[in-house]
């Protein structure tokens, strides 16, 4: 599962909306739109913010297209 996905399934779960979330992790409401809208350039310290208050961090994960 992406980072976006995850992100928006767990705000869900949690009953609480972009705005409450964006609040909540002290980050942009703006910030929180784009995350779970999967863009490719976000700051991982902000990414890490909002992971860090659901309990996650991000951590490196084996490519699926690695060199052999």
């Amino acid at each position: 599962m992406n980072t976006s996905k995850f992100v928006k399934e767990k705000r869900k779960k949690l009953k609480l909306s972009q705005t409450e979330l964006a609040m909540r992790v002290h980050v942009g409401l703006r910030f929180i739109r784009e995350l779970e809208q999967g863009k490719k350039t976000l700051r991982m310290d902000k990414v890490n913010q909002v992971l860090n208050f659901l309990g996650y961090e991000l951590g490196p994960v084996e490519s699926a297209h690695k060199d052999a």
